[in-house]
């Protein structure tokens, strides 16, 4: 894959280092001369100093033989120009950072591929966490998440089978239980103390999920 990343801040050194690993040919732009020399000592990237917003900029980069753009800087006017011009060359896959959640609509204008604040992402995710410790995230994926949680005993539903669990946006897709290893569940089988269920939620819905599971699965306080 030829990928164009713009802005080198924290989550856009992460994804050259992601891409980089994969083996794709990777550009990155970004207006900060130092932040492009530093990135060329550890990946063997093409780095370019300059405004993603200037078409020969693009052009320096190979926009035309683009598979990807995506925008990572923490100016939405600039993310949401870059991916317009990106669009006009035909660039298959644009994504990007939005800042601000009101600017959302804009992009969506556009076709893009949007990940909402990552600053307010990672605070939601940490307090739902500090919530909920025996729950861990497995997976993240377009979407949605996978994650697990332990059943404490005396928790309500316990001896109660999985189809008698209110189950809304979410899905059971395993157990793992000492000396049985991991079990698909089908509607019939009895949840014990310790199971460690592994769920699929929907990203929008995740929040709610936990109360619920946590109502369920975990003994009253």
């Amino acid at each position: 894959m030829y990928i164009i990343i713009i802005g080198l801040g924290g989550i856009g050194k992460n994804l050259v280092a992601t891409a980089a690993e994969h083996g794709d040919s990777v550009v990155v732009i970004d207006k900060d001369e130092e932040r492009c020399n530093e990135i060329l000592e550890h990946y063997d990237v093409l780095a370019i100093t300059g405004n993603s917003t200037n078409r020969a900029i693009l052009e320096d980069a190979g926009i035309d033989r683009a598979d990807a753009v995506v925008t990572t800087t923490s100016d939405d006017a600039v993310n949401l120009m870059t991916c317009w011009l990106a669009k006009r060359f035909n660039v298959k896959s644009l994504i990007s950072i939005v800042n601000e959640i009101e600017h959302s609509e804009l992009f969506k204008e556009v076709g893009v591929i949007i990940s909402e604040n990552p600053d307010e992402l990672v605070a939601n995710r940490l307090y739902y966490w500090s919530e909920n410790p025996d729950m861990q995230q497995l997976a993240s994926i377009p979407g949605g998440t996978i994650f697990e949680i332990t059943v404490e005993r005396n928790a309500p539903f316990v001896d109660h089978e999985i189809k008698e669990l209110e189950v809304k946006d979410f899905v059971f897709i395993a157990i793992k239980r000492d000396g049985k290893g991991l079990i698909i569940p089908s509607g019939t089988i009895t949840i014990q103390p310790e199971d460690t269920i592994i769920v699929f939620t929907k990203k929008d819905s995740e929040e709610k999920c936990m109360k619920i599971l946590n109502k369920q699965l975990k003994a009253s306080k």
